[in-house]
């Protein structure tokens, strides 16, 4: 794997567990670095960080806390 791969992983904690934990992708990277952006989007999609993610878990907080304000009156 080439260097400026290394520390990009290394720089991001997120990208570094799922390396840790998914071991083939480091076979892969090796091979083929172009494949950096579909390791970062597999990444995303585990740890549930993809905008829509990040949209839902607004709404879900959105429809707690309005849930929580019906309760009220």
């Amino acid at each position: 794997m080439n260097k400026e791969l290394l520390i990009k992983i290394k720089s991001d904690p997120n990208l570094y567990n799922y390396l840790k934990y998914h071991s083939y992708w480091y076979k892969d990277l090796k091979r083929r670095p172009e494949r950096f952006n579909e390791f970062v989007y597999e990444m995303k999609k585990e740890y549930k960080l993809t905008v829509t993610d990040k949209i839902s878990n607004v709404n879900d907080k959105i429809t707690f806390v309005r849930t929580f304000l019906d309760m009220l009156n």
